[in-house]
């Protein structure tokens, strides 16, 4: 019996199988489950490749968590400073997970040229603070430098150097809104010697950085008062949890909000990326296990005849199932290996030359991120390859219902 069986099993995968009637249907089969991996290694990698280059954007114009004063003013803007000598800073005793603890205070206003002017959110920064974000995304010049007694160096995006027609090292003149104790606008000239473009297009078209002193000046404030504390933290997994330990530290007078919590719908919105991603796999599974289906099916019909010998031979019917499920796996794993080749050679075409480009309106990047990882394949491998199995499993029942006398009968 077991000679009958590995002649069964040579014949169905063997050469003999390829110009038969079923050779066009399992090709399909095996076109549709390369095909559903790569859909579904693409929407998982741009999924995740927008979740994260979103999130990490934000943070890094905003720090993970802000730390800023009871008010009913707008939280873009300081207007009541805060002592920068706190317990927490520059370091929280007893939270683990934080990278950075940097003072900032924003200030609103006027960019202007002869021809042109623009509005601006002036953040002044101390040296404490970390340029790792915008050093990625530096397409001219430097940072600022802080370290000197007063500078007057500012880091402007590529959005705002093409509306006013600027240059790299031009001086711009700044207008500033009137403070408690001035009523006259405060007219403060800067030297570009950064641009930026991050492709955060809600930031990149209004915010300016430079020195914190300058913040202060305009406002009045002393050298101990800041607008806030942005913190840092070392993974954003974990920002819920940090979020709540850094609430419970900080002073009664004061107030710590995550990014999560001041852009809401920024984070709802890419967090439909994943129901989408969802979609996509569950679709794509279904359709590649219909065709794989589809294929066993005629697979066996075509070999009914085949299957009532073995049968007349002492075959059981889970022995002559397995034959057909083993080589439905084969056929199952071949697409899948074709799919990764061709899904993850797209990938990393796409990584490293940045060939599909997004509204940066829309989008908040320029070009479609992508992000992909071993756990990631090896789950979406494994998991089509185990969901298309059982599915077939069904279908394979067809072979317990084929009688020998009847099939032998009429070969």
């Amino acid at each position: 019996m077991n000679y009958e069986l590995f002649i069964a099993k040579r014949v169905i995968s063997g050469k003999k199988y390829k110009n038969s009637i079923s050779s066009p249907i399992i090709k399909i089969g095996i076109t549709a489950i390369a095909l559903g991996i790569i859909i579904m290694l693409v929407a998982v990698a741009t999924g995740a490749g927008l979740q994260y280059k979103i999130r990490d954007k934000m943070a890094g114009f905003k720090g993970h968590v802000q730390i800023v004063n009871y008010d009913t003013n707008n939280s873009d803007i300081s207007t009541v400073p805060i002592k920068k000598n706190q317990n927490f800073y520059p370091k929280f005793e007893g939270i683990s997970g934080i990278k950075n603890i940097q003072v900032y205070a924003n200030k609103f206003g006027v960019l202007r040229t002869k021809t042109d002017f623009e509005g601006i959110l002036f953040k002044g920064v101390s040296t404490d603070y970390d340029w790792t974000f915008f050093k990625e995304y530096l397409i001219a010049g430097k940072t600022p430098d802080l370290k000197q007694e007063r500078t007057k160096e500012v880091l402007l995006s590529q959005t705002i150097i093409n509306r006013l027609q600027l240059k790299l090292n031009d001086t711009i003149l700044a207008t500033f809104r009137k403070t408690a104790t001035s009523k006259l606008p405060s007219n403060r000239k800067y030297t570009i010697v950064g641009i930026y473009n991050s492709g955060f297009a809600e930031f990149d078209k209004t915010m300016m950085i430079g020195d914190l002193r300058e913040v202060q000046n305009l406002n009045k404030w002393s050298e101990n008062e800041v607008g806030g504390f942005e913190v840092i933290l070392e993974s954003f997994d974990d920002i819920e949890v940090k979020g709540a330990e850094i609430y419970s530290q900080i002073g009664a007078t004061l107030n710590s909000k995550t990014i999560l919590e001041n852009y809401p719908t920024v984070f709802e919105w890419i967090q439909l990326f994943d129901n989408n991603v969802w979609f996509i796999i569950t679709i794509m599974v279904l359709v590649a296990s219909i065709n794989m289906i589809t294929a066993l099916l005629v697979l066996i019909l075509e070999r009914v005849q085949m299957i009532g010998i073995l049968k007349a031979l002492g075959s059981t019917n889970t022995s002559i199932r397995k034959i057909f499920l083993y080589n439905a796996s084969y056929l199952i794993v071949k697409g899948l290996f074709w799919g990764n080749v061709v899904g993850l050679f797209g990938i990393f075409i796409q990584y490293y030359f940045k060939i599909i480009t997004l509204n940066p309106e829309t989008y908040y990047v320029t070009t479609m991120p992508v992000y992909i990882s071993f756990t990631y394949i090896l789950i979406l491998n494994i998991g089509t390859l185990i969901i298309s199995f059982a599915i077939l499993i069904i279908p394979s029942y067809i072979i317990t219902k084929i009688q020998p006398s009847k099939v032998i009968k009429f070969a």
